[in-house]
C-alpha cells in the first residue's frame, strides 16, 4: 500500500513539472506562455548586443581620448590608421567638418564659428545617443507588461479550474489543482520575462548615460582646444 502512494504521489509530482504544466494548459494559456518566452528571449538578445557593444565603445572611446591628448595637431588623429567608427570619433568628425567648411574661405567670424561648433557636436552627440538608445523602449515595454500578461493567463486559468469544479461537482485538490498550477505557472512566467527586462533596461539606461557625458565632456574640451586655436589665428571679419 505505501508503494502505490508512493507512486501516486511521483506521478502527480511529474504532471506538475513546467512541460506537463504548459502541455495540460488550453490554447489561451499556451498562447500566453509562449508569448512570454518570446519577449524573454528578445529582451535577453537586446540586453547582450547592447552590453557588449557598451563595452567596446568604452575600450574605443578610452584609446580615441588617449591618442587625441598626445597628437601634435587635429589633422594627425583625424588621419591616424585604424580609424574606429565609434561616437567619439563621429563627434571629432562632425567638428573637425564643420571648422573647415567656416574657416576655408579664409573669413570668418570668431562667435558664430563657436556657435557652430557647438551645435554640431550637440547634434552628433544626440544622433549617437539615440542610436544606442535604440530598443531600449522594447525592454521598457516587456518589462512593464509582461506581469500583466501572465496575471492574464493567471486569471484564465483559475477561471478554467472554476468550470472544471462546477462540470464535476467535485472540490477535491486534484481536480483544483491542475488548473491553480498552470495559472500560476503562467504569473511566473509572465515575472521570469519582465525582471530581466526591467533590470537590464536600467543598467543599459546608466550604461548609456555614462557614454553621453563622457562624449559631452569630450566635445567640451576639444571646443576649448578649438577655442585657443582661433586665438592663434588673425582676426577677420
Amino acid at each position: 500500500m505505501e508503494t502505490e502512494v508512493a507512486n501516486v504521489a511521483l506521478a502527480g509530482a511529474a504532471d506538475m513539472s513546467p512541460w506537463a504544466l504548459f502541455m495540460q494548459a488550453d490554447i489561451v494559456v499556451k498562447a500566453v506562455m509562449i508569448g512570454l518566452l518570446f519577449a524573454s528571449i528578445w529582451s535577453w538578445a537586446i540586453i547582450i548586443e547592447r552590453a557588449r557593444r557598451l563595452k567596446v565603445i568604452g575600450k574605443q572611446t578610452e584609446a580615441f581620448e588617449n591618442r587625441f591628448w598626445k597628437a601634435n595637431s587635429f589633422e594627425d588623429i583625424r588621419e591616424a590608421p585604424g580609424k574606429a567608427e565609434h561616437p567619439a570619433t563621429k563627434v571629432f568628425a562632425a567638428a573637425m567638418s564643420e571648422w573647415r567648411r567656416s574657416t576655408a574661405g579664409g573669413k570668418y567670424d570668431r562667435v558664430g564659428l563657436r556657435t557652430r561648433l557647438t551645435g554640431v557636436m550637440g547634434v552628433a552627440i544626440a544622433r549617437e545617443i539615440d542610436t544606442l538608445s535604440d530598443r531600449l523602449n522594447v525592454l521598457a515595454t516587456i518589462g512593464s507588461v509582461s506581469p500583466f500578461v501572465g496575471l492574464f493567463g493567471t486569471v484564465w486559468g483559475i477561471m478554467r479550474s472554476f468550470t472544471s469544479i462546477a462540470a464535476t461537482q467535485n472540490t477535491t485538490l486534484a481536480v483544483v489543482a491542475p488548473g491553480i498550477a498552470e495559472a500560476l505557472f503562467a504569473t511566473a512566467m509572465g515575472l521570469f520575462a519582465a525582471i530581466p527586462a526591467v533590470i537590464g533596461y536600467n543598467r543599459l539606461l546608466y550604461g548609456i548615460g555614462r557614454v553621453e557625458g563622457r562624449l559631452h565632456n569630450f566635445a567640451e574640451e576639444f571646443q576649448g582646444e578649438l577655442s585657443r586655436e582661433l586665438e592663434t589665428m588673425a582676426p577677420k571679419a
